[in-house]
């Protein structure tokens, strides 16, 4: 009868250590998740394979560009986020791929697909000493611009890699919501 009680012991021991392990354990996904570089908006923020510094953000309405050699208008539920940056591979060849605006909400945008044949746009190969633009174009909610990050990274999935993670700041906004400075229009050319 002793040993019985003894054996059930264990085995609750043993059940309650597995339990607390699995707990307190962190999840792949934070384990493998980009390491984060912070800097904010004029910075150069340094990751492990370029480097990054948002010169300016402008807002707008609408979006004129050049797609397959008729000009087209793009217009949105929200507004149009354009970010301009300089970028610089760090001591060897880079690319970066991915960008994401991130709201105050935690609302995640992706840079948007209807810009993508835009100059500038992503994925960008980058060379040592040659310094290179990027133009990110984002379709935002007016609520997530003020106080958003900008989020980017060498990779689409970026595990076990640096993330430049930049604060852009708050931005005043109109009584309609709109941010501050918005323009109706904004022609993504080939040069920015």
């Amino acid at each position: 009868m002793m040993r019985r009680v003894a054996n059930i012991a264990v085995l609750l021991v043993a059940a309650l250590l597995c339990y607390g392990m699995q707990t307190t354990t962190p999840h792949y996904a934070n384990l493998t998740a980009p390491i984060p570089v912070y800097g904010k908006i004029q910075d150069t923020i340094r990751t492990r394979t370029f480097d990054i510094a948002v010169d300016k953000v402008v807002f707008a309405r609408t979006l004129k560009l050049d797609q397959f050699g008729k000009q087209n208008l793009l217009t949105t539920g929200g507004v149009w986020a354009i970010v301009t940056a300089r970028l610089d591979a760090a001591d060897r060849s880079a690319m970066v791929a991915a960008a994401t605006w991130q709201g105050p909400d935690s609302l995640n945008y992706r840079t948007s697909e209807r810009a993508s044949s835009a100059a500038g746009a992503l994925p960008i190969a980058l060379d040592p000493g040659v310094p290179g633009r990027t133009r990110l174009v984002f379709e935002v909610l007016p609520s997530q611009v003020s106080g958003a990050t900008l989020l980017v990274s060498g990779k689409l999935a970026g595990p076990l890699d640096s993330e430049a993670r930049i604060a852009l700041g708050s931005v005043a906004t109109q009584p309609n919501g709109l941010p501050e400075g918005v323009t109706e229009t904004y022609e993504l050319g080939d040069t920015f």
